[in-house]
């Protein structure tokens, strides 16, 4: 007999956006002292590394300019299940980025590579990190992927 109600089930993988703000292409060349040696293709090929090893798709995206990113965080909100961004700069005084993560009705974590608390005065306050599920600062390329695994997380314990 033939069940005609057997459906093959198909298991999404959760898409999470990565978000790389203003200066991060400079990475290796800009201060690798305070920022690593690693280049952003060497941060994204870890993170898509650490993606596959956790079953998650990844969209990574990179714009020095603050309305791309706002577009990209609009679209991260209808296409993906969450959201890891490092703002670079536009941390500390970018409303119009605040308020486009405000609105995302998607878990969201800010990432730094280094600690903008023992930084410079103007780097140690975040406009972004009110609106956020949390903040991981100071751990060069592995802020990277302990987000990941924190928006992995997130994921998870909503289910």
């Amino acid at each position: 007999m033939i069940d005609i109600f057997q459906r093959e089930v198909i298991v999404m993988s959760p898409k999470i956006m990565v978000l790389h703000g203003p200066n991060l292409n400079m990475l290796g060349e800009r201060e690798p002292r305070v920022y690593g040696k690693l280049t952003l293709d060497d941060i994204n090929n870890m993170l898509q590394e650490r993606a596959l090893h956790l079953g998650i798709e990844l969209t990574i995206r990179h714009s020095n300019h603050e309305g791309v990113l706002v577009d990209e965080i609009q679209e991260a909100q209808v296409e993906c299940s969450g959201l890891l961004i490092n703002p670079g700069a536009l941390s500390h005084y970018s409303y119009a980025l605040r308020d486009a993560l405000q609105a995302a009705n998607i878990p969201v974590v800010e990432i730094h590579l280094s600690n903008i608390y023992s930084r410079e005065p103007f780097r140690r306050h975040s406009v972004i990190s009110p609106v956020v599920k949390g903040v991981i600062s100071g751990f060069g390329p592995r802020s990277y992927l302990l987000g990941l695994e924190a928006v992995f997380y997130l994921l998870n314990e909503s289910e």
